[in-house]
């Protein structure tokens, strides 16, 4: 219905308008559903990556402790009951949405809800009324500038959401960490106050700007060598560095392909995830947990208990004698992060397959994308991805041109494949064994999105094992 109305507004009276518009759905949607985010602890999340992984190893570390939580995250909707794939397209869906499953998971019995809140949510008000009382800051790099303008506007964007901590009412929680209305001041006292805190990226260019937004308790995360807190923090204004000031010092991170192992001061934490980011994932977790008195054991159990992110570095296998691997990864430096989690994987040829968006997304990205893929891959595959109204053929063409770049020769170790299914199914076909094929752009995505608003249905794991299973079954009937 909302739809159809802005359709009937000119585009240049809906962009003088949109603030307005996009506040008053916000305003709304609260009261429709009662403000329920008065009645959970609400985490945000808000970085150019990490997000998706922290707030998941966030949830799953908070549930393992004896908190139910409930997720809202570009993977997965959680309403603390019951965990389905994201099927919006969006990291942070409509306000309408988001109201509703906070109230779902204030129904649910839930103490936390962590919400995954991307600057273009900001920038469309969809985290105004909604209380935050913790925020999460995983790092910055340039991304989404076309929708933006500039970088400076890009951080200013997400900034906003920390100016936006200390509009939030105090909410107390019991000691099973759910939150109650004190009806006296003297029942205040039976009770635990949330602290409004930020948690920080410490090893971040940008630390400094977060760590200058009020809030009641902090916590610095840092893996650097060098990191020095008394330089960062001499960048903060003092009536900014609160008593409650926590300092986290992450080092020694070992990957190999069973999982990855760090050390937090003298503590080890072995995790079940392949990377060296995931360590800086679950150090933020390990934040929060401390953020809300939760004893060590119970944080590094919880972080322990993560074998795997939907869509993220998932492993495809149906019985098949190569290894394929499904990741959401579609960004320059993601991807750079991406390939050496693969070296780290025991494999002989890599081929990958990759795509990049349209709609007008960071178009300069493009070639970049398909040289780093031309580096690290003996067989780059070229195709569609979410090409909105853009034309998918000048999308794969501009990639392509990277990887031409890159000393890759069209139609020998470069092939463009516009439909994204055979693109997928000649990526299989070049599959010997213990060779390792690459599937990044969509991970767990439901949908790709295509001309006129139109979203086509897909699952890449799911379509993945289709055409694994079809080879197999080819080489059966040759075997025979």
């Amino acid at each position: 219905m909302l739809d159809k109305i802005k359709k009937l507004i000119p585009k240049k009276l809906f962009k003088a308008i949109s603030p307005v518009y996009h506040f008053i759905l916000s305003f709304l949607a609260a009261i429709f559903y009662k403000f329920p985010s008065r009645k959970l602890i609400i985490v945000g999340i808000t970085g150019t990556a990490g997000k998706t992984s922290s707030a998941y190893l966030m949830a799953k570390m908070l549930s393992s402790a004896g908190y139910k939580t409930g997720l809202t995250s570009t993977a997965i909707f959680s309403d603390g009951d019951r965990e389905w794939l994201n099927d919006k397209k969006m990291t942070m869906p409509g306000r309408f949405f988001i109201q509703k499953l906070l109230a779902r998971m204030a129904k649910n019995g839930c103490s936390y809800a962590i919400v995954e809140t991307t600057s273009e949510g900001i920038k469309q008000f969809r985290h105004r009324f909604i209380n935050y009382d913790i925020i999460l800051f995983t790092g910055l790099y340039p991304e989404h500038i076309d929708s933006h303008g500039s970088f400076e506007k890009y951080k200013e964007t997400k900034g906003r959401l920390f100016s936006h901590l200390k509009r939030g009412k105090n909410k107390y929680i019991n000691e099973d960490h759910k939150v109650v209305t004190p009806k006296t001041q003297l029942k205040k006292l039976d009770l635990k106050r949330i602290s409004k805190t930020i948690i920080v990226n410490g090893d971040d260019d940008h630390a400094s700007y977060f760590l200058n937004f009020w809030s009641e308790a902090k916590y610095i995360c840092s893996f650097a060598d060098d990191f020095d807190s008394e330089e960062l923090l001499s960048q903060v204004k003092s009536d900014h560095i609160p008593k409650d000031l926590t300092i986290l010092r992450g080092s020694n991170i070992e990957s190999n392909f069973s999982g990855t192992s760090f050390y937090i001061g003298d503590e080890k934490i072995n995790l079940r995830l392949l990377g060296d980011f995931n360590a800086k994932n679950a150090i933020n977790a390990y934040a929060l947990g401390l953020s809300q008195s939760i004893e060590k054991e119970k944080i590094e159990e919880g972080l322990k208990s993560v074998h795997s992110l939907a869509g993220k570095l998932e492993m495809i296998d149906v019985g098949q004698n190569f290894k394929a691997i499904v990741d959401y990864s579609f960004e320059p430096k993601a991807m750079e992060k991406l390939y050496e989690v693969i070296g780290l994987i025991p494999h002989n040829k890599l081929i990958h397959l990759l795509g990049s968006t349209g709609g007008g997304r960071d178009k300069a990205r493009r070639p970049i994308l398909g040289e780093l893929a031309a580096k690290a891959a003996d067989i780059v595959i070229i195709t569609n991805e979410d090409p909105y109204d853009d034309d998918p053929e000048e999308i794969i063409d501009e990639v392509a041109k990277g990887a031409v770049n890159g000393k890759k020769t069209l139609n020998e170790n470069l092939f463009k494949i516009t439909d994204r299914r055979q693109a997928i199914a000649k990526a299989i076909s070049l599959a010997n064994e213990d060779d390792l094929v690459l599937f990044t752009g969509k991970g767990a995505e439901q949908q790709i999105c295509v001309a006129n608003g139109e979203k086509i249905p897909w699952d890449e794991r799911e379509v993945v094992k289709e055409e694994i299973v079809e080879k197999l079954g080819i080489d059966k009937k040759t075997n025979m």
